[in-house]
């Protein structure tokens, strides 16, 4: 990482001043307020687990819910929430939403070894949350995706760190919330670290399965999420999904082909992702790459697949910018997120039924880029780091 005073990295990881801490913290504030202010029961997306939780605590079950699209394990977490009275939970989760964004930044930041204190530190969430709309509409939502934003830098973080099974561990007890980081499982396969591995599957298989013991459908999510899931046969929730499986048939393009053009991608991003964790340069930017190739060409194909997703991933690449080479500093990394500007008004897109295509170009953009990126643009990024005491060997491909 160049800190000198004639790069801009040395710009950024110098501490910020008072009145920048003061801008982010009344950004959030704000945010966070508003929030509270406009949602019931946290959000949205909250209220949907929350009230699978009551209806498992009143005797039903939560599958009765089709748009219910967790794990058992979920139906168990989301138990205590529904205990609370309402108006707790209008305060309680947005500000729990926001500072769980918050220590997911910060993880990321410590991954590439950027000071916490640092203008990056205040700059870049700023930016998340004034400049990228799916941050603001995660708050709102209070979706779930939220642990998964937070899991995985810190997940990065421990192996880095050499704490593999404890990575494995931290995506497995995300995964029982909310199964979006399964395909962290691949990061742990190209390490080869077996045991990390298996503590990451055993931890949502065991929990899922104690907690479908409970409910009184212990079936529910294989014979009716499950198969939900894999047809994606909903109009309100289609015209909101960004995969190009989900995308070009709105264009016109039969579901087969479209499906199997997503499928290839994907295929494709997980190859550049391998090739990106044997790759040169420092353990944090290798970490945070490989991640990031993997989550974007699972998010090719997901079903559903939202915007806010981009949020588990762009914090990663973000917080890497100081680090010559880095994804962050290409042209295209920062074109791709120009249709998530807030307050924009883009023609004949601007309806929210047609938002879906504009998160389309966003998911699609940034894969390429980081695909790219992953196979060719490393070449700056190999000697060593230059950061004292760094446990190269703690995340060494095997």
């Amino acid at each position: 990482m160049a800190t000198g005073k004639s790069d801009i990295s040395g710009w950024l990881v110098r501490p910020a001043s008072g009145p920048l801490w003061a801008g982010l913290v009344a950004v959030l504030g704000a945010l966070t307020v508003h929030t509270v202010l406009v949602t019931s029961e946290g959000g949205m997306d909250n209220a949907i687990v929350v009230d699978a939780g009551r209806t498992w605590l009143d005797g039903g079950s939560p599958y009765d819910d089709r748009h219910f699209l967790y794990f058992p394990s979920a139906v168990v977490a989301a138990a205590p929430p529904a205990l609370l009275p309402r108006p707790v939970l209008d305060v309680a989760v947005p500000v729990a939403v926001v500072l769980a964004l918050a220590l997911g930044w910060a993880c990321a930041l410590l991954l590439h070894r950027v000071p916490l204190r640092s203008r990056l530190a205040v700059l870049g969430l700023l930016g998340l949350a004034a400049g990228f709309a799916p941050f603001g509409q995660l708050v709102r939502l209070g979706n779930w995706t939220v642990t998964a934003v937070l899991a995985l830098p810190l997940c990065l973080l421990l192996a880095g760190r050499g704490r593999w099974v404890a990575a494995g561990a931290v995506v497995g007890v995300a995964v029982a919330l909310k199964p979006l980081l399964a395909p962290m499982a691949l990061l742990f396969l190209f390490a080869r670290r077996w045991r990390a591995l298996a503590v990451l599957v055993l931890v949502p298989a065991v929990a899922s399965v104690v907690a479908a013991l409970f409910l009184p459908d212990p079936t529910g999510f294989l014979t009716r999420t499950l198969p939900f899931l894999l047809s994606g046969d909903d109009a309100f929730v289609r015209l909101y999904e960004a995969s190009p499986a989900a995308v070009l048939p709105r264009l016109g393009v039969p579901g087969v082909p479209a499906t199997l053009l997503a499928l290839l991608a994907a295929a494709a991003g997980v190859v550049c992702a391998y090739r990106r964790w044997h790759g040169p340069g420092p353990a944090g930017p290798r970490l945070a790459e490989t991640s990031a190739g993997l989550m974007l060409s699972a998010f090719l194909v997901s079903r559903p697949s939202y915007n806010h997703y981009l949020l588990v991933v762009l914090p990663l690449l973000l917080a890497g910018l100081p680090h010559a080479g880095a994804v962050a500093r290409r042209p295209w990394f920062w074109l791709a997120l120009v249709p998530q500007l807030p307050g924009v008004t883009w023609p004949w897109l601007e309806s929210g039924r047609r938002r879906a295509f504009r998160d389309a170009f966003t998911l699609c953009a940034l894969t390429v880029t980081v695909a790219y990126h992953c196979v060719r643009g490393t070449r700056d990024a190999g000697g060593p780091s230059g950061v004292p005491g760094e446990r190269r060997t703690a995340v060494e491909p095997a």
